[in-house]
């Protein structure tokens, strides 16, 4: 199982910036996928998170401008940022909780990392 993440880079601030997060291999069942994020010196933060059934949690830092999003069909998780601040700035992380094809557990998987830098 792979978790493939696109997007990012460098937006200015008020800027807008899209991730999108691809879920492929033998994957049986996939339950909520979510964005973390992690600046230099900080520990990983939930950013938001969305369940199979499309029930959406952010972070308090977030609400109001970043909108989570996915496609069952594709196995895919997007986040729609906007307004961005330079305190955005970090390392953003895939992440999705699904059972492996021949699997009875749920595990967490997670993707490489993007970068998302925002400064003028």
């Amino acid at each position: 199982v792979q978790l493939v993440e696109s997007g990012g880079g460098l937006a200015q601030p008020g800027g807008s910036l899209g991730l999108s997060c691809a879920a492929s291999g033998s994957i049986f069942s996939l339950y909520t996928m979510g964005w973390y994020r992690q600046a230099p010196g900080k520990q990983r933060e939930l950013v938001a998170v969305v369940t199979g059934g499309g029930i959406t949690n952010y972070a308090d830092s977030v609400k109001g401008r970043f909108t989570i999003s996915r496609d069952n069909a594709r196995n895919t998780v997007f986040l729609q940022m906007n307004s961005l601040k330079p305190e955005d700035t970090a390392v953003y992380y895939c992440e999705a909780e699904l059972i492996p094809t021949g699997s009875r557990w749920s595990y967490e998987y997670w993707g490489q990392g993007t970068q998302v830098t925002v400064s003028s």
